[in-house]
């Protein structure tokens, strides 16, 4: 199976060790496409290339992907983006929220009925989530 996974990059970075724990999670069922997001530096697969072919390169690991699981909390107009596009191509969408006093998830993700949205506020129930998910 082929996972991409999405995370705040541009966005901020807060979540990075949260990402490295999520990505080495979907490991155990199947390949992430997307497992430079978890680079402290974020050198690797050229994040210093031009826009366009970053765009590109992304958009071909969401189109060749049996699902997308996102990871909504920081808002990322690029997050939003792959989400759209994968539902456009019938790609199921998993979208983890970690729930935080006083911020709320944009409506455009918490009222699609296309994805699945699930909440967590530790890295154990993220786990569940995915393995609930993947069964």
């Amino acid at each position: 199976m082929k996972i991409y996974f999405a995370g705040s990059i541009r966005g901020g970075r807060d979540d990075i060790d949260l990402y490295v724990e999520i990505i080495k999670y979907l490991k155990n069922y199947g390949e992430v496409l997307t497992e430079h997001i978890s680079d402290k530096k974020l050198t690797s697969l050229g994040e210093g290339l031009d826009d366009r072919v970053i765009h590109d390169r992304d958009l071909k690991w969401v189109f060749s992907s049996d699902v997308v699981v996102a990871e909504v909390t920081s808002p990322s107009l690029g997050i939003g983006y792959e989400i759209g596009r994968a539902l456009e191509k019938g790609i199921k969408v998993l979208c983890l929220y970690r729930t935080q006093e006083g911020k709320r998830l944009s409506a455009m993700i918490a009222g699609c009925p296309n994805l699945v949205l699930k909440q967590y506020k530790t890295i154990d129930e993220v786990k569940k989530i995915i393995d609930n998910y993947f069964k």
